[in-house]
């Protein structure tokens, strides 16, 4: 004898919810506390990653754990502690990114189904625990922004990485899509231009040049096919037109380097003490790969090389801080999402 069963009995035992949107924006990362354990943390959850540093073989690991992480930790700690935010007790870049996401939740709030939230590639808030927010607001759909405007495998890759690794071990995934790079994107263009024309307009001084530093990479890295160096160009390029300037006055380099292998050229360092020793007196740096202020920027960059620059001669060095929270800023962030969004909202 056949048994029917009835539609409202094969029902399962929880209602379907209202679905919602979810968007989560993640930047680098940074230390919990500024101090060597903090630190060290921090950075062996970096520099262990295969995407940053792609020779994870036994030599590495032996050169991380028994050298770097024995050594680096106390320096770095000494130079967050120069730019950390005492009254929150986090990194600026914490603070940024906060902002960033409660700014653009407030700037997007006529779409009440989308929940937006942050977090670290490395270090907290976790992705993981920014996906597991999201999807426990009810959000079925998610669109994670990796806040670099230059994609590379070292930044925009393993924040997909682990975004994978995290919908991997979920039963009830969240259907994804990834903002692209923004590099050339007219907006970011224009908020660059209009940022950096609105600070040159507070100095007291004409800068003769403005460096546009980015973060540096290996050199091995771009030969392997990563794109970010060429989008690196792009940017530049695209910012000399908008600004009337030529490759004399707007000057590319790259920041960061570490170990021993050659990175990008020219270097940013060894770019300011030259242009002291030439004889510049009044330069500008421009930090256009980063969409938030950090220890590259408020430390390397507003304190190192101001300090290199200073000692080889120049005279008045100021650096141009990142889109960061500013309405030109958030402006981009803004269209990027609603732009990619589309056929959701």
């Amino acid at each position: 004898m056949t048994t029917v069963v009835s539609i409202e009995s094969a029902r399962p035992v929880t209602e379907a919810k209202p679905q919602r949107v979810g968007v989560l924006l993640v930047n680098l990362g940074t230390p919990d506390t500024a101090d060597t354990r903090g630190v060290r943390v921090y950075l062996k959850e970096f520099l262990s990653d295969p995407r940053v540093i792609e020779n994870q073989g036994l030599f590495w690991k032996l050169t991380l754990n028994g050298v770097i992480l024995r050594i680096r930790p106390r320096r770095k700690a000494r130079d967050y502690l120069k730019i950390w935010n005492t009254a929150n007790n986090e990194s600026p870049l914490k603070t940024i990114t906060r902002s960033q996401s409660e700014t653009l939740a407030r700037s997007i709030a006529d779409h009440d189904h989308i929940e937006v939230d942050w977090a670290m590639r490395y270090g907290n808030p976790s992705i993981r625990a920014g996906i597991e927010a999201l999807t426990a607001r009810g959000c079925d759909r998610l669109l994670v922004v990796p806040l670099y405007p230059q994609y590379s495998a070292a930044t925009s890759a393993t924040v997909c990485d682990e975004v994978f690794r995290v919908l991997g071990r979920m039963r009830a995934q969240p259907t994804l899509r990834v903002t692209p790079p923004y590099y050339d994107d007219p907006d970011y263009i224009e908020a660059l231009a209009v940022s950096i024309n609105a600070h040159l307009a507070t100095l007291s001084f004409q800068p003769e040049k403005i460096v546009a530093s980015f973060h540096g990479m290996p050199k091995a890295y771009v030969d392997k096919g990563d794109p970010y160096y060429a989008q690196c160009i792009a940017t530049t390029e695209s910012l000399r037109k908008r600004m009337g300037l030529d490759a004399g006055r707007l000057i590319l380099t790259f920041q960061s380097r570490f170990g021993f292998d050659e990175w990008l050229k020219p270097y940013t360092d060894q770019t300011i003490a030259q242009l002291a020793k030439d004889g510049g007196r009044r330069i500008a740096v421009v930090t256009p790969g980063f969409s938030a202020d950090c220890l590259e920027t408020l430390e390397e960059i507003a304190q190192e090389n101001a300090e290199i620059f200073r000692h080889h001669g120049g005279e008045e060095f100021t650096a141009i801080p990142c889109l960061n929270d500013s309405d030109a800023g958030m402006d981009v962030i803004r269209q990027l999402v609603l732009r990619e969004l589309q056929g959701w909202i």
